[in-house]
């Protein structure tokens, strides 16, 4: 899992990269403008902080989750071994935003407004994803933010339990997704049934689906 975020105005010229959830405890090294984060229990590292990250990938732009291509990976990890870490990156082309589709839905068994979804998503793929909304129903194409994504607010999607059921993504809303005039309250976003099953969610598409 690789997850980076560049936010300029903040942070400065720092590019934020997770590989893993954040530990209870954590500790960091810091080698020539790279900071290493990492469970001192365990020694797994949880991510990296690429400082001045303009010398090593120069045409980095954007605000928040920025995607990473094969080659600026492999930049990175060359700058991981100059600074004498492990070049363990591995690059995540695809998309953790994607068109899914509620198979089937069940009443979780603690609790009187969340359902336990079955929710097929890219590559035939099929996971449990409980949820709250209050429009959710079997048989709609919804969006799917799947472990490691990161959502527009910065909140980072891991798997997780929701009153003792295991969940593994999030059903999103058009809120959540930052979608231009979207419905400031809860429900998940049901998109028309012209969206393909599995595909990468377009963004800007996205945009045009709430009218003002």
């Amino acid at each position: 899992m690789l997850i980076a975020s560049y936010n300029p105005q903040e942070l400065g010229d720092t590019l934020i990269v997770v590989v893993a959830p954040d530990a209870p405890t954590q500790a960091h090294t810091v080698r020539d403008n790279v900071a290493r984060i990492y469970d001192p229990e365990t020694e797994k590292t949880l991510g990296y902080n690429f400082l001045a990250i303009s010398e090593i990938l120069p045409e980095i732009t954007g605000q928040g989750q920025v995607a990473l291509s094969v080659a600026d990976v492999a930049a990175l990890n060359a700058a991981l071994e100059a600074a004498g870490f492990s070049g363990e990156l591995v690059a995540e082309t695809a998309s953790r935003f994607v068109v899914g589709y509620v198979k089937s839905t069940t009443p979780h068994p603690d609790s009187d407004h969340l359902l336990v979804t079955e929710t097929v998503v890219d590559n035939d793929e099929s996971l449990q994803i409980v949820s709250g909304s209050p429009n959710m129903q079997a048989d709609i194409k919804v969006v799917v933010a799947k472990v490691g994504a990161m959502m527009p607010n910065g909140l980072i999607i891991w798997p997780g339990e929701l009153r003792g059921v295991s969940s593994n993504g999030m059903i999103c809303s058009g809120r959540e997704l930052g979608l231009a005039n979207a419905p400031q309250k809860p429900g998940a976003l049901i998109l028309p049934d012209d969206y393909e099953v599995g595909q990468p969610f377009d963004f800007e598409r996205g945009q045009t689906i709430f009218k003002a």
